[in-house]
């Protein structure tokens, strides 16, 4: 597992998923508090050649943000099958999931929206996602306990849709056969939250 020493990581693209329309993708993960992390993305292509979902009157959660170009993130606590997955598309609109396990127990979570930031030129993209994680992580504790001064398990990923609609797939890590930003083997990244105010010495 890398450690996130560095600020940015870069994502490959699938191998079997080429894609011809950016060039690169980097993303990193920082916390910002115990209970808080910051997700940074930059994606970088002629962006005439990308579909963008434009700014929405209605920046709230959404379903199914995936299917079109955006960020994804995805948080696990170590030697625990519970995991998040974090949506945060360049229209201002998020999502977010918790799952019991791999792909089980799917619901929605997060009290507080994610704080979204996007950037903009002709030739590069950025967008930055600050979130509360609470008690999404862990039951029937809160975050605090569980996870605070303790690692967290992270894979990040993006999605790139191309003028003609071909999406494209970029993380860290990518597990044998299809695309699936939810296998074990993606969460790739280890970082350290702080340890909570409250939390005994």
């Amino acid at each position: 597992m890398v450690k996130s020493d560095s600020p940015f990581a870069s994502l490959i693209p699938h191998p079997d998923i080429p894609s011809g329309a950016a060039r690169s993708v980097t993303a990193c993960a920082e916390p910002v508090g115990p209970d808080s992390l910051r997700f940074r993305y930059v994606l970088e292509a002629d962006l005439q050649f990308i579909r963008i979902p434009p700014r929405a009157a209605d920046a709230g959660r959404t379903d199914p943000l995936w299917a079109h170009t955006c960020f994804e993130a995805f948080v696990a606590l170590p030697g625990s099958p519970r995991y998040l997955e974090l949506n945060f598309s360049p229209s201002g609109q998020w999502a977010a999931y918790g799952f019991d396990s791999y792909r089980q127990g799917m619901t929605p979570v997060l009290e507080e929206a994610p704080r979204l930031a996007l950037q903009r030129s002709a030739e590069r993209l950025e967008l930055q996602a600050e979130v509360q994680l609470g008690g999404s992580l862990s039951s029937p504790e809160p975050v605090r306990r569980a996870s605070g001064g303790r690692s967290l398990r992270i894979a990040l990923s993006t999605v790139v849709e191309d003028r003609d609609g071909r999406l494209s797939y970029w993380a860290l890590r990518h597990p044998p056969g299809r695309p699936d930003f939810h296998h074990p083997e993606s969460f790739s990244l280890a970082l350290e939250l702080p340890s909570h105010p409250l939390d005994s010495p």
